[in-house]
């Protein structure tokens, strides 16, 4: 999972780097040169697609999303498993959504193609959001089954606030 979970990083990143250089391209081709080109924009949404859903399965596994924890540390061990199998039960629902709905909106547009560019279809856009679901739904598994994965690479708030 973890090779998985580098996989994930790599593309994420490699999306966020591209879009980072295409646009500023864009910018400059059409204000500086005053020659606009098509495909900077509609490449940085190709490439948003791949960041958000890929990444956020990357972001899931690592624990690294927005969260409130105030809740959880005011509960006791007990109602704190509850809630914890109550969000993983939704992080489920959530996963399983985007893994059917994005099959299904694959295959709906997979003969449709970008106008920008013609030979790339649209159902190959939208991979990566059952790709993001499966591989959410493989991280959430792992979570339920092996438990969280280790942190050695992270120093969090709770590990420094201990070395003080």
């Amino acid at each position: 999972m973890e090779w998985l979970y580098l996989g994930c990083i790599v593309l994420s990143g490699t999306a966020m780097v591209v879009i980072t250089l295409i646009i500023p391209l864009g910018v400059f081709m059409r204000y500086a040169m005053n020659h606009p080109l098509s495909w900077p924009e509609p490449a940085s949404v190709v490439m948003m697609v791949m960041f958000s859903f890929v990444g956020g399965a990357a972001v899931y596994r690592a624990n690294a999303q927005i969260a409130v924890e105030a809740l959880l540390k005011a509960v006791g061990p007990k109602a704190r498993r509850a809630m914890t199998r109550g969000v993983h039960a939704c992080m489920a629902v959530t996963a399983l959504f985007m893994l059917g709905y994005g099959v299904r909106l694959c295959a709906l547009t997979w003969y449709n193609t970008m106008a920008e560019f013609p030979d790339l279809r649209v159902g190959i856009v939208y991979m990566p959001i059952p790709a993001g679901g499966l591989l959410t739904l493989l991280f959430l598994i792992e979570k339920v089954w092996v438990g969280e994965p280790p942190r050695s690479d992270v120093m969090y708030t709770d590990q420094a606030a201990e070395l003080e």
